[in-house]
């Protein structure tokens, strides 16, 4: 077997114990899968082509992460997996030792993007490990596997081994971190100060054009002890903000007994001393005046994200969502008659199968009258393995073009007049990063109302929280703010 066969002979290894495992039983499953394992590293074929060849107290890894803040959240603990084997965590500009590309799939933009970023991986980094995982790699693992340029494909369900599997296919089983140093720490300069803490993955809803339930599975919430202790370990290394991130937040707890979103809120408010808390998503049936009051807390971010994808219910009906353009505006107006002030955020898709002229007229008005804070708008993307892909009626692009111009400058519009009208205002912000390629000191970061903001201060104002005054927008669309003193 060739050097260059080796990953794939390795994976398919991988592959068929795992395989094997499924007609164990249950009680015997751990030492089959040990004694499956141990048996394939110490024969001749591996042994002979698994040399000791990381030294991993100089070693270094990467994480380019592409799509949802769900995709944000194995990210960030695939890093911490990472570094408790002893490896250094680098930019994804930068040379490493292993990089891993933490794909999306949920339009063919964004697979296109998944393999120009594992190519570009290759080319900065010949002699890396190069690693394919999320959505893209559980959708199509085949096809990713055919590139020249990948070493190793783990899909979602593969993501728990994917750092073991790395580490032994370099050499060496994984060990406690090989620094010294304390595994829990986060250099903050390549991480993150916002950390994306999962609640809950996979959607039984099934719309027609997603193809997130094949990816992702079955719904299935974290116990809700877990989350509070995981929250409490993050904000002991230094994270100031915690996301709560899933594919439907809203359904969290209907397979643990008792637990539901607002009594997990509640438990993060009450049993942690996270300084920001932010939900990421929720759906319009999923917010009621009971939910909205846990915004009373100054630690909840007012921004919420909801998905809108049409303003034509005949649209909406043929893509399987649970509400109509009616209720959806009259969320919009609940929340904003609870919490004064919060942000309201959307995805749009144009140019559904199906949708007809007077369908796209109905979201643009709804869109005009409710004034999104900032609207995320796609064109349909057939995506292989959803019903919507064997729909008839299926528009030519320059309809598509068309509509999709027409939204992202309404979107442009808003964004603008959101910023404008928040001018005047002091908020909290939670500064992220420094701009090092300016001669004075600028300084991004996020408002609790998630407005990207900037400074100018000789201060170091990383991973801080502060009061600042929003002063007057850039032609960028970066308010300039003015740091306020306590």
């Amino acid at each position: 077997m060739g050097e260059q066969d080796f990953p794939r002979k390795l994976y398919q290894t991988y592959i068929d114990i795992e395989e094997q495992c499924r007609g164990v039983p249950s009680c015997k499953l751990t030492a089959y899968r040990a004694n499956s394992y141990n048996s394939m590293e110490s024969s001749t074929e591996f042994g002979r082509v698994m040399p000791d060849q990381m030294d991993r107290s100089n070693s270094t890894f990467a994480i380019e992460t592409h799509g949802c803040k769900l995709n944000q959240a194995d990210t960030l603990v695939l890093a911490r997996e990472f570094r408790e084997a002893g490896l250094t965590q680098v930019s994804e500009d930068g040379p490493a030792d292993v990089y891993v590309v933490n794909s999306c799939t949920v339009t063919h933009v964004a697979d296109r993007k998944a393999r120009q970023s594992l190519r570009s991986a290759r080319r900065r980094n010949p002699d890396a490990v190069v690693v394919a995982t999320g959505c893209y790699a559980e959708r199509a693992p085949e096809q990713l596997r055919d590139l020249e340029e990948i070493d190793l494909v783990f899909g979602n369900v593969e993501k728990q081994r994917l750092v073991q599997q790395v580490i032994g296919w370099r050499g060496k089983q994984q060990v406690p971190c090989a620094t010294g140093e304390d595994a829990e720490f986060i250099d903050l300069r390549v991480g993150r100060t916002r950390a994306m803490v999962k609640i809950q993955e996979g959607c039984d809803q099934v719309c027609a054009y997603c193809i997130v339930p094949k990816v992702r599975g079955r719904e299935r919430s974290v116990p809700g002890d877990v989350l509070v202790k995981e929250v409490n370990r993050l904000v002991s290394v230094g994270y100031r903000e915690v996301v709560l991130t899933g594919t439907q937040l809203g359904s969290y707890g209907f397979d643990l007994s008792g637990d539901t979103l607002k009594s997990l809120i509640a438990d993060l408010l009450s049993c942690t001393e996270v300084e920001r808390l932010r939900v990421s998503s929720l759906q319009p049936r999923e917010i009621d005046e009971e939910l909205l009051r846990k915004w009373d807390d100054e630690r909840l971010c007012p921004h919420f994200h909801m998905p809108l994808q049409s303003g034509s219910d005949a649209v909406l009906r043929g893509m399987r969502r649970r509400y109509t353009a009616s209720e959806y505006e009259s969320t919009v107006g609940r929340i904003r008659a609870e919490v004064p002030g919060a942000s309201i955020t959307a995805d749009v898709i144009v140019g559904f199968p199906g949708e007809t002229d007077s369908d796209f007229q109905a979201t643009f008005e709804l869109c005009e009258r409710i004034g999104f804070a900032d609207m995320h708008v796609f064109p349909y993307s057939v995506r292989p393995g959803t019903s919507a892909a064997h729909f008839g009626e299926q528009l030519p692009p320059s309809v598509k073009a068309e509509r999709l111009k027409a939204l992202l400058e309404l979107a442009s519009t808003q964004a603008q007049r959101f910023r404008l009208d928040s001018l005047g205002e002091i908020r909290r912000v939670l500064w992220e990063s420094r701009n090092l390629r300016e001669e004075s000191p600028h300084w991004t970061g996020l408002t609790d109302n998630y407005i990207r903001v900037r400074t100018e201060s000789e201060t170091n104002l990383m991973n801080e929280i502060t009061w600042a005054k929003l002063m007057s927008l850039s032609p960028e669309g970066i308010v300039d703010a003015l740091v306020k003193s306590d």
